[in-house]
């Protein structure tokens, strides 16, 4: 698969999410499976807003303990505690106080410890979390866009760090995926870059449109006007 080359340069994804889903249709069941429910339990346009936040820590235990893939596994539970430790920043920040022992609002190890340490600027897991401080500061200033800029970097550096270990297999397949959708992510809050990427892919659609008797199967032109469509409408 193509390269994504750097996060915070990049003008549009290295390929379409059609196209890729093309890909992993090559990947076996069981692993495809596992695929699944790591973008499931990952993916915030996914959450259903109107369960609490103790059903959502259920649903995430139940689909962790039906990942067969370690790597997967151990991806979606940093995934998951890193958004709790956002979570619990934003919480504070509104003037929110300390969540009480009985009940479950976050996932992971370090709910006990961001409970007993509510007080404290940055929960006493900045050595753990280098970036806690930053996401602290970059809240205060409500400058919403450098947080995502910075949690996005975060997991990006993260995903290459654990992705070099890996090459030509499923770990490799699930780390470029991963790695796809902050790309994604990031290019939908650059305007300037969604403008660009909304009129190749306009023209793309078009011209291969022209061409599409002489196209086999769908085409790249409905390939382009499919992730258009999908692209606007998040």
């Amino acid at each position: 698969m193509p390269a994504h080359g750097p996060l915070f340069g990049a003008k549009q994804t290295p390929l379409s999410r059609l196209r890729l889903e093309m890909r992993l249709r090559w990947l076996e069941p069981e692993d495809a499976e596992d695929l699944a429910k790591f973008e499931a339990l990952i993916a915030w346009k996914d959450q259903r807003f109107e369960i609490d936040d103790e059903a959502l820590v259920r649903q995430a235990d139940q689909g962790i303990a039906e990942i067969h893939n370690d790597f997967v596994r151990e991806l979606v539970i940093w995934r998951l505690e890193m958004r709790t430790l956002v979570a619990a920043l934003r919480h504070r920040h509104a003037g929110g106080l300390a969540p009480s022992e009985r009940r479950r609002w976050g996932f992971g190890r370090w709910v006990p410890l961001i409970r007993r340490h509510w007080g404290e600027p940055h929960f006493r897991l900045e050595r753990v979390f280098p970036w806690l401080p930053e996401a602290k500061r970059l809240l205060e200033r409500d400058d919403a866009l450098g947080l995502e800029r910075l949690l996005l970097g975060t997991v990006w550096t993260h995903l290459e760090r654990i992705g070099a270990e890996h090459t030509f297999d499923f770990e490799a397949v699930v780390a470029y995926v991963a790695c796809w959708d902050l790309v994604a992510r990031w290019t939908r809050y650059d305007a300037g870059a969604a403008l660009e990427r909304f009129a190749h892919l306009v023209e793309a659609g078009l011209h291969e449109g022209r061409s599409a008797e002489s196209q086999t199967g769908l085409g790249t032109g409905l390939e382009a006007l499919e992730t258009l469509l999908a692209e606007t409408a998040a």
